[in-house]
């Protein structure tokens, strides 16, 4: 894969914002009173935060490969 270094660095560091990032909010909204019902259910809040967080987790694990096979292209 060619990518120019410079750009592979910069996948590299959103890669790892996004992986160091994610992983706080997560806890934080685990943590929020909306995230369950009284009776201890997950609620659409912390559905719709699961989604979010998994899908930003997962495209910073792809766009990290890419940096990797960018910079060993």
């Amino acid at each position: 894969m060619e990518i120019p270094v410079v750009w592979s660095v910069v996948l590299l560091a959103a890669a790892a914002w996004n992986l160091a990032v994610w992983p706080a909010f997560w806890r934080r909204v685990t943590k929020d009173p909306r995230a369950r019902d009284d009776s201890g259910r997950p609620t659409r809040f912390l559905t719709v935060h699961a989604v979010l967080v998994g899908v930003s987790m997962l495209l910073a694990l792809l766009v990290g490969v890419v940096g990797v096979l960018g910079l060993a292209g």
